[in-house]
């Protein structure tokens, strides 16, 4: 009892240190989502919006397998204030995209799309590394109570920053969208460096830098197609196929490079555990629907309803409330009574529903409507954010927590990659169809000329009737968008009915086994 006493003492003196840092990948999400019509507007390019995007979550995806591992290899602390650092130099290179420093707006989208990356980079040992050491301070059985504190902070971040966001774009300007990071980070260090305690380690073996390197090959070539298969290049064409190939063959070798690295970044053994194998799909599946659809919301309501920035930040408050009170319910009800099976069905259930209720949204509907949409999805994320992670730890042993946490935050990652690219593709296509159904291919080309502008000033000039057109075609890419998150959202409840309800662990973290073996790799 005093033992548990103790721990949750220390727990509670690092908790706000790591809290800040997991608000400042979350809040920079939905900071940039609500400023995204404006920066569109003043930098141009609507066509690659979903770069903005894409290319953040493409950098988190390639470099979180290398923060687990590096931080199961090397000791925590330091890797996390590495990676706080990182994040914020990206965060401050995006504000300053397209300014005078870098030669003017002309090319500020690819510059912003470029700095992000960088901010990817960063973000990847955010979140990792925030559940890795909760990992380590508290042990299953316990961490249930704390995740839901940290779902909840989550929640209070994501309402925070489509007001904060709406805030800075309607007052300030969306520069500081990315500027906003930088005061909230450096608390966060100071933080982190006099309140983490963690031992030091000091292993000699060589990180899988093969593996990695291929993996991101990999992982960039995929993303890469579903980005301009279709789009800026026919799918049989060289462009495409080449990028076909190249994944395949990358992906073959990382196998065999991980099947007789010494310490791979990625342990392929860890995928004959049935509840790890699970998670990872339902993760993908996750971060491919919600990701990638929920990227569409702000400019449906800030273009089809006409809402302020601040205003469409105040219409997501019933999915992130929503979000926010189940979260804590299921992080408390896990640790009273040891069960969690029944979560992750209930929220892919959630999220399915939440999905077909969006993409029945047109013209017409009342931002009160949509705003009981939202919080269907909300209810569905609350069940799944943070118990897919307790269980995916649960399933491995203590050494493997940094890369069971990465896979649970890469496989998200890596579904939202591709969701945002292959919805972003999805909503393009057919918002030129329906505006060349509408007005013709020459009139279509003429509204969105420019380099594709979408602000609501932009709007406001077009005649009457281009307008409607423009809103109608908008509704209905949009919807579009939602409909086919549903295929993917369906499969959900449908995994999560398969895993094995294992016994939380409630031992010392550091001396607890998995109650389900580990078979060693091969070779």
């Amino acid at each position: 009892m005093a033992e548990a006493v103790g721990r949750r003492r220390e727990v509670m003196v690092v908790l706000p240190g790591l809290m800040l840092a997991m608000v400042l990948a979350m809040l920079d999400n939905m900071i940039v989502g609500t400023a995204m019509p404006r920066i569109v507007g003043e930098l141009g390019g609507l066509s690659q919006l979903s770069w903005v995007v894409t290319a953040y979550v493409l950098g988190t995806t390639v470099s979180t397998p290398i923060w687990g591992k590096i931080g199961d290899l090397y000791g925590r602390k330091s890797i996390f204030i590495i990676s706080i650092v990182i994040f914020m130099i990206g965060s401050a290179l995006c504000g300053m995209a397209g300014s005078s420093m870098f030669g003017g707006p002309g090319g500020g989208m690819a510059e912003l799309i470029a700095f992000r990356a960088v901010q990817g980079l960063g973000a990847g040992g955010l979140m990792v590394n925030v559940m890795a050491i909760i990992g380590d301070l508290v042990p299953p059985r316990e961490r249930g109570q704390y995740q839901g504190i940290m779902a909840g902070v989550m929640s209070l971040a994501m309402i925070a920053g489509p007001l904060v966001g709406g805030f800075i774009t309607d007052n300030l300007d969306w520069r500081w969208a990315f500027y906003v990071n930088l005061p909230v980070g450096a608390v966060a260090l100071v933080l982190i460096v006099t309140n983490l305690h963690l031992p030091k380690l000091h292993n000699k073996v060589r990180i899988d830098w093969a593996g990695a390197i291929l993996l991101s090959i990999s992982i960039t070539a995929m993303v890469l197609i579903t980005t301009w298969g279709g789009n800026q290049y026919p799918w049989g064409s060289w462009q495409i196929l080449g990028l076909a190939a190249l994944a395949v063959v990358t992906l073959a070798a990382f196998v065999v490079v991980e099947r007789k690295a010494v310490e791979p970044i990625m342990p392929l053994q860890l995928f004959r555990i049935r509840n790890f194998t699970l998670i990872s799909a339902i993760g993908f599946l996750l971060g491919f629907a919600m990701f990638g659809a929920i990227n569409f919301l702000p400019l449906f309501q800030q273009t089809v309803q006409g809402a302020s920035a601040t205003n469409s930040g105040l219409l997501l408050l019933p999915m992130m409330g929503a979000a926010m009170v189940v979260s804590l319910v299921v992080g408390k009800a896990i640790t009273s009574t040891g069960k969690y099976k029944i979560y992750p069905v209930l929220g892919g259930i959630g999220m399915a529903v939440g999905m077909w209720l969006l993409s029945t949204m047109g013209v017409s509907t009342p931002t009160w409507l949509t705003g009981v949409y939202i919080a269907v999805l909300g209810l569905g994320m609350g069940f799944l954010m943070q118990t897919t992670l307790l269980i995916a730890q649960n399933s491995v042993e203590q050494r493997d927590l940094g890369v069971s946490s990465s896979a649970t935050t890469f496989f998200r990652s890596i579904g939202g990659s591709f969701g945002v690219s292959l919805f972003g593709a999805v909503f393009n296509n057919t918002f030129q169809s329906e505006l060349t159904a509408r007005f013709g291919a020459r009139a279509a080309e003429g509204i969105v000329a420019g380099g594709g502008r979408m602000d609501p000033a932009a709007l406001a000039q077009l005649s009457s009737a281009e307008r409607t057109g423009m809103l109608e075609s908008l509704a209905t890419s949009i919807s579009g968008v939602f409909w086919w998150a549903i295929a993917f959202a369906v499969v959900v409840p449908v995994l999560a009915a398969f895993i094995k309800e294992i016994p939380l662990r409630g031992a010392d973290p550091v001396a607890a086994s998995p109650k389900e073996p580990v078979t060693p790799a091969a070779g």
